[in-house]
């Protein structure tokens, strides 16, 4: 990504999050967190990645709704940033938070593990 896409990027995602938690109304669209933008080089096409606080249904909808606002929020972003062309917005689930928690809930896993392990050793040597 060039220099000039990744800045479009951080601006969008700057935007994003203000206008998906104070302009849309839609009930379907639940606590949403802007995690990540990627812009492509030719400024056609933006990936937001999103984080959504609840269940897989309240995800799902928060999908829903950021579908059918989509042009309200092309709008809007197209009216903030100054671009010949405002980027074709495609919203995506941010995965990363959830495989680092995975990663984090089984190390302290294997740490619990190692622990009882040598408890039991040392009630052995007793």
């Amino acid at each position: 990504m060039s220099l000039r896409a990744n800045r479009v990027g951080e601006q969008m995602k700057k935007e994003l999050g203000e206008i998906i938690s104070r302009k849309i109304k839609d009930p379907r669209v639940g606590f949403v967190t802007v995690t990540d933008v990627q812009v492509t080089g030719d400024l056609q096409q933006a990936t937001v990645f999103i984080s959504v606080l609840g269940d897989e249904e309240q995800r799902e909808n928060t999908l829903r709704g950021l579908a059918k606002a989509k042009g309200f929020i092309r709008s809007e972003i197209g009216q903030r940033i100054r671009l010949r062309k405002t980027p074709e917005i495609l919203f995506e689930f941010d995965e990363s938070i959830d495989y680092g928690n995975r990663i984090d809930s089984l190390l302290h896993q294997i740490q619990d593990e190692g622990r009882s392990k040598d408890e039991e050793r040392s009630k052995d040597e007793e």
